[in-house]
């Protein structure tokens, strides 16, 4: 899961910054309001955290621009400022939660796990699909009853599929959720995963379209089905 981290204290940027990456999100960072739309422009994120005091613009003016830029983002509004009308106007203008500083990073996991699950149509922390059930804390997957071990990045690929069933997800948007802006990736990394997937689970849960990307169907095949 890819993350737009707008947050201009240094320290706290910092700290949430890796306390995330700990986790498994990969984590973008910027400090200025004026940086967010390159980002955005450049990258699919899974969700957006970002604080209200920013040095060159009111973060409540980002909300909107960031809804134009992309639709359907989960926002995570963290400040300082703790009156409930700021709340209030946060939420009104597109916020999806709010959180006030100090910040416990547990409970901000908690929080994207949650706006990003109700984004997603989801009420629980587990996903299930025939015979497969992911369950999004523990992060164990059951394939027929039996554990299956997956990297990090097979399981957040796995995540991003689940959640967008009978969606076609590209190779681009796949990329942007598994890695940060700065690794090196290499040309059949993503088939290298989606193989693995394949091998571990099942080999018609993930089809692949050609030259536009991959898809598990919303609805199962039969004899995929148990």
């Amino acid at each position: 899961m890819r993350i737009l981290l707008i947050e201009d204290d240094l320290l706290l940027g910092k700290a949430l910054r890796i306390g995330l990456e700990q986790i498994d999100y990969q984590v973008d960072w910027v400090r200025q309001a004026a940086e967010v739309p390159g980002w955005l422009r450049q990258y699919h994120y899974d969700a957006v955290v970002l604080d209200l005091g920013l040095p060159d613009q009111d973060g409540n003016a980002l909300l909107q621009p960031i809804r134009r830029w992309q639709a359907d983002i989960p926002i995570l509004i963290v400040t300082a400022r703790d009156q409930i009308a700021d709340r209030v106007r946060g939420l009104d203008l597109g916020a999806d939660d709010f959180m006030v500083k100090p910040v416990d990073l547990d409970e901000l996991a908690a929080r994207l796990r949650a706006v990003i699950r109700r984004r997603a149509g989801r009420s629980l922390e587990t996903i299930e699909h025939g015979a497969l059930r992911l369950d999004l804390l523990s992060e164990q997957v059951t394939f027929k009853g039996m554990p299956v071990s997956l990297t990090g990045r097979e399981l957040n690929l796995l995540k991003l599929l689940l959640d967008h069933r009978g969606q076609i997800i590209s190779r681009q948007r796949i990329e942007d959720s598994l890695y940060g802006s700065e690794a090196e990736i290499g040309s059949n990394a993503i088939e290298v995963h989606i193989h693995h997937l394949r091998r571990k689970l099942d080999r018609h849960l993930i089809r692949t379209i050609p030259n536009r990307g991959y898809i598990i169907d919303a609805v199962l095949p039969e004899a995929s089905a148990s």
